[in-house]
């Protein structure tokens, strides 16, 4: 990955910057913007590979979008924004295709063995509280104290 220099020190722009090589294939998958104002006008939008850059820092690094915005590649707001709007594009759901169907093609996938690991239902913490509960009724067992 190529890095962003400014004086002697790496932004986070250049350090979790989308390759060249893997941006060609994601841009043509990019839908085209939904929202256009119908006078003009507005802000500029920002450009997509700028944007596609703050998403994947966010998804690489785990941090809130709020974080997005000292890091100096674009704004939390529109990084979310625009994240939202390719979720329900299908956009992720195309890249994940299209990364399969390249490994497929190049490694090749064996369908033939397959795990899936899940729960059904959710685990019964409480059970385990209430069998160390004491009863509140007197015992009628012989004890130390007797």
């Amino acid at each position: 990955m190529g890095s962003v220099a400014v004086g002697r020190s790496v932004t986070m722009a250049g350090v979790f910057r989308v390759p060249d090589a893997l941006w060609e294939r994601i841009g043509p998958l990019i839908p085209a913007p939904a929202k256009v104002h119908r006078f003009g006008g507005g802000a500029r939008r920002v450009p997509d590979r700028v944007v596609f850059d703050g998403i994947f820092f966010v998804l690489r690094t785990g941090c809130q979008w709020r974080a997005l915005n000292a890091t100096g590649i674009c704004s939390s707001s529109t990084a979310h924004r625009r994240f939202q709007e390719w979720r329900q594009a299908g956009l992720f759901d195309a890249l994940w295709a299209a990364a399969l169907a390249d490994y497929d093609a190049g490694v090749g996938l064996d369908w033939s063995f397959m795990s899936i690991d899940g729960s059904l239902g959710k685990a019964r913490w409480e059970a385990v509280l209430r069998a160390r509960t004491r009863p509140t009724a007197q015992s009628l067992a012989l004890n130390a104290a007797s």
